[in-house]
């Protein structure tokens, strides 16, 4: 079994890391911060000192990082994979980016005659740690079917949504329909909570029927509990949805809802709370409200 390179070992990244190691692949990490990579190496992995070193150490690579600029510098930057990257090889980048990026950097490893998938993830850190993650792909058939069961170690839905950028659309798609749910529940909730009625009584008449989804029994019972701790940042979620706003306005689409939820997170964050979990989407129109949608 050929050495798997996997570049950023953040809060998704460590864990997912580490179920491939569980899953018995060799890996070669690399990570700007030290003391990510060596958490790493403790649970079997080898160390690389560059992004470069990766590549040239590794056939297939991963990359799990912030956003499009990071991507884009992993890769086409200075000791960058592309650096060291032999041709026939895979990139298969698991960040949530931009579809255009996507699509640009894998016009640039073409020219080398590396290949290239987009597999952004769903589910956030508690998916990443127990390996259950969704994950959404877009690339040729025949490199999806060469990576499939490297992915299936850190998911259990693993799904061909079309060609390179497809994946990251896909994402994108996932994350509007997310935020416009929690915004909804958090409207309903504060409202129910206003006009004197129990909000979790609210929420177990709803579930069961057309109103019930796998965001609302996710997202409710904490909101209720008043836990915030992130499974999913403010954040982060403010960066999906501006890359949501801007391929919408690159491809012709008008996403007004998600451009109202946006200007909601942005709020939030002007409010300190960029760090806290998107379900304090509901803090928002409780501020609004004057009221906290809690458990009795």
């Amino acid at each position: 079994m050929s050495k798997i390179g996997f570049i950023g070992l953040g809060i998704m990244g460590k864990p997912m890391s580490k179920n491939l190691l569980k899953a018995g692949y060799e890996l070669v990490v690399y990570d700007i911060i030290r003391e990510a990579v060596e958490e790493v190496v403790a649970a079997g992995a080898e160390p690389a000192v560059s992004c470069r070193e990766v590549a040239e150490r590794c056939d297939k690579f991963i990359t799990m990082l912030p956003n499009s600029p990071h991507v884009r510098e992993a890769v086409l930057g200075p000791d960058g994979l592309l650096e060291g990257a032999r041709p026939g090889s895979i990139l298969i980048d698991m960040s949530s980016i931009d579809p255009l990026v996507s699509r640009e950097i894998a016009g640039k490893l073409a020219e080398k005659g590396v290949r290239m998938l987009d597999a952004p993830v769903s589910g956030g850190e508690p998916k990443a740690i127990d390996g259950t993650l969704s994950i959404m792909v877009g690339g040729k058939q025949e490199d999806f079917d060469e990576c499939y069961n490297i992915l299936k170690a850190m998911g259990s839905s693993v799904v061909r949504v079309g060609d390179i950028g497809a994946g990251n659309v896909t994402k994108l798609a996932n994350q509007i329909i997310v935020a416009l749910n929690i915004a909804a529940m958090s409207e309903a909730l504060v409202l129910a909570t206003k006009a004197g009625v129990d909000p979790e009584l609210v929420y177990q008449a709803i579930r069961g029927g057309l109103a019930g989804s796998t965001v609302l029994d996710a997202k409710a019972p904490l909101v209720l509990a008043g836990q915030f701790k992130p499974g999913f940042r403010i954040n982060l979620h403010i960066k999906d949805l501006a890359n949501a706003l801007a391929a919408g306005h690159e491809v012709g689409v008008p996403l007004p809802l998600t451009s109202v939820v946006m200007e909601i997170l942005q709020a939030l964050k002007v409010d300190g709370l960029g760090d806290a979990d998107h379900g304090a989407i509901i803090r928002f129109y409780e501020k609004l409200a004057q009221v906290e949608a809690r458990k009795h």
